[in-house]
């Protein structure tokens, strides 16, 4: 069964598509089973992909409008080594009809179902607001990955985050939560970023990850070359980052799967230790 993981935060520009696409090509290439699903209607993360989004036969829209199945729309050779759901414009449509759908929340949760087990990790590129599609998306996910750039108004828009995913895990998804904060575009030269982020870390402690995403030229320019910055230069320290970030989630992972083998090992010693005292 797959790890569905969001990439949301209401504001844009902070790095959603950016890390949606590089954490997604650096699993990848470390032999894990990627889908990326592109929640945006405007199809930045399609485009980063290598895939048309102006040339669309089957789309995410149709999936959540339609009821077409998943895996007509999925596509298989993308320039990441991932698979993926695409999008494009047409999906600010389906924000608007999907209001006179019955259970409109879970239509991409329902749809996803069907893959779910062919995969590691799904990936969900979030639109930079919380939407419609955005409820979708954190609906059908196990977790929220927040992008944030280390400035003051990045920290008050992530607390505003964090009360929508307390209010939908108590609505709609009991098992949401936080997977983790990424810092992003980040700048050392700069005191404002230094503070923001030891003001995370502070406040959030092991939820901000080691990992830090640093400005970096060749992490801007990969998508105009519709690739993920690891095939467009595998040397350029996005790159680096991005891989970093990869085997930080893998250990933790790693590490969640231990603890969880233990605990249910202790779960089945502790009646048996009851009937022996007995």
């Amino acid at each position: 069964m797959a790890r569905i993981i969001a990439l949301a935060n209401q504001k844009g520009g902070v790095g959603k598509t950016t890390t949606c696409v590089n954490l997604a090509a650096s699993l990848a290439a470390m032999q894990k089973r990627v889908l990326v699903v592109d929640s945006d209607p405007q199809g930045n993360a399609t485009m980063a992909s290598g895939i048309n989004k102006f040339a669309l036969s089957t789309s995410l829209c149709q999936v959540l409008l339609e009821g077409t199945d998943v895996r007509s729309a999925l596509l298989t050779k993308t320039t990441g080594a991932y698979h993926l759901i695409p999008a494009n414009e047409e999906l600010t449509t389906a924000e608007v009809k999907l209001l006179d759908f019955i259970a409109r929340e879970f239509r991409l949760k329902d749809a996803l179902e069907p893959v779910s087990d062919f995969y590691d990790y799904i990936f969900i590129d979030c639109p930079p607001a919380l939407n419609l599609l955005t409820v979708n998306a954190m609906c059908a996910s196990d977790s929220i990955l927040v992008p944030l750039q280390c400035e003051y108004f990045a920290l008050e828009g992530l607390t505003l985050l964090i009360d929508t995913v307390d209010q939908l895990a108590h609505a709609v998804n009991p098992e949401l939560k936080i997977e983790g904060i990424l810092r992003t575009m980040f700048d050392n030269r700069n005191r404002l970023s230094s503070d923001v982020s030891q003001d995370l870390k502070n406040c959030f402690g092991d939820l901000v990850y080691r990992t830090i995403i640093p400005r970096n030229v060749r992490l801007a320019e990969a998508p105009s070359f519709g690739k993920p910055v690891m095939y467009y230069d595998k040397s350029s320290v996005g790159a680096k980052a991005y891989l970093a970030l990869a085997g930080e989630i893998l250990e933790k992972d790693l590490l969640e799967a231990k603890l969880n083998v233990q605990q249910a090992q202790q779960a089945q010693q502790a009646p048996q230790s009851q009937l022996a005292a007995l």
